[in-house]
């Protein structure tokens, strides 16, 4: 493909997705200085209610519930997320919708002319924040949720005020970016919380970072096991907080041990925002279980079991270890895995090993690939010595055309690793 540079005319989202790529010398530059030029000389002033979201894991999976459920109210509901798995599209959605390539595209030349107005650049992920924004002005939206690309202090999204702030988890990963402690990440991402405004943390091990943060700038903050939780029930379950409790809640579409804490979250968020934001009961039962999220333990099919999770780093790959233990089967687990080389692999393999029977291992299509050999000697040196048991491949739909060729429907196949691993893998099953 070749690269459209400065000044060349580019037609397609393609074109501009090329452009946008090596349109600054980092794809991850943390700092807030470049982005807030451009948001200036955009003059862009969004006049609705904003709710940031970030943490470790768990943020796609609040982002949705908490779109289904506003949309349900009757709100127009723009929401902003990262990374896609198929089509960038599916990062910027105004009525649960991509919005078209045609839409993106306008937008992009928007924020162009204002960044070369500025005489500067901007990342990927900048250059699609402020285009999201842009789109969701444009369309005069009711409410905007926007996810946390990286941490949050030095997030492009923490350019805008909002109106709520969610913390999902804190967990290892980033560290080069973020530090390496939960102490340290819990401040960077902390950093979302705004004086007066609910902050809300989904991490009953909440990092006294977090909670100081909250203190130094006067948020509300409530956090998971003390202002708020749940209660599981056989076929329902309840949410309390000290505002009250909502009783005989319906069990979330999304699938997974750690979705009623996400679903708790997002109730305790619909709750302090009530008086911006009325929302019902019967919108809140009819979005639990019309959310859906691709990717985050989706059960693709039955017989065999199908699993595909973006799980990618340790705190992620616990709740994937506690997910397929409540789902063993009969027979086998094929694992279909493919990670990036800058993440904690030596500790998802630790974690998961146990549940997997048969590795096949394979590398992705990214630079910061990690090589099969790679995979292959961390596995061995976690103690997966029957050679027999890990198998490579040159990339993940080999490895998963092996696994339903060989799986019985007593069997499972997880595809995991990666948001690059899933993608791939579900875009194959897509064409069939």
């Amino acid at each position: 493909m070749s690269v459209l540079a400065e000044g060349q005319e580019r037609r397609t989202l393609t074109d501009w997705l090329t452009y946008l790529e090596t349109l600054h010398p980092k794809t991850i530059d943390m700092g807030l200085e470049r982005v807030n030029q451009v948001w200036c000389e955009l003059d862009l002033h969004p006049d609705f209610p904003i709710i940031i979201v970030g943490g470790t894991n768990g943020k796609g999976s609040v982002c949705t519930l908490l779109e289904s459920i506003l949309t349900c109210a009757g709100y127009k509901v723009g929401c902003y997320t990262s990374p896609h798995l198929l089509r960038y599209n599916e990062r910027t959605r105004i009525h649960k919708q991509a919005l078209d390539n045609s839409l993106l595209c306008r937008a992009f030349e928007h924020i162009d002319a204002a960044r070369k107005s500025c005489n500067t650049s901007l990342t990927y992920f900048e250059f699609g924040t402020l285009a999201a924004m842009y789109l969701f002005i444009q369309d005069q939206i009711d409410v905007a949720i926007l996810e946390v690309g990286l941490g949050g202090r030095l997030d492009a999204v923490n350019i805008f005020e909002p109106d709520c702030s969610i913390i999902t988890s804190v967990d290892l990963d980033h560290m080069e970016y973020l530090g390496d402690t939960r102490e340290k990440i819990g401040f960077e991402k902390a950093a979302i919380f705004r004086q007066g405004k609910p902050a809300i943390c989904g991490d009953a091990a909440v990092p006294d970072s977090v909670q100081q943060q909250a203190q130094k700038v006067g948020a509300d903050f409530y956090c998971l096991a003390r202002n708020f939780g749940f209660a599981r029930q056989a076929m329902q379950w309840e949410f309390w907080s000290s505002r009250g409790k909502r009783h005989a809640l319906p069990w979330p579409a999304l699938r997974g041990v750690k979705q009623l804490q996400n679903a708790s979250v997002c109730l305790m968020a619909i709750d302090a925002l009530a008086g911006l934001l009325p929302v019902s009961m019967n919108a809140i039962r009819q979005g639990l279980v019309e959310a859906v999220i691709p990717g985050r333990f989706q059960v693709y099919s039955t017989q065999p079991m199908i699993i595909l999770d973006v799980a990618h780093n340790p705190g992620a790959a616990r709740v994937l270890a506690e997910n397929l233990s409540a789902t063993k089967p009969v027979g086998r687990t094929f694992a279909v895995f493919a990670m990036l080389q800058d993440k904690d692999i030596a500790s998802v393999i630790e974690i998961v090993k146990d549940n997997i029977d048969v590795w096949l291992v394979a590398s992705i299509r990214s630079p910061r690939a990690a090589s099969v050999d790679d995979l292959v000697r961390i596995m061995v040196q976690s103690g997966i010595e029957n050679h027999q048991a890990i198998q490579p491949f040159p990339d993940c739909v080999a490895a998963f055309v092996y696994a339903c060729e060989r799986a019985t429907k007593n069997d499972r196949i997880c595809v995991f690793g990666s948001f690059h691993t899933v993608g791939d893998v579900l875009q194959h099953l897509n064409t069939l």
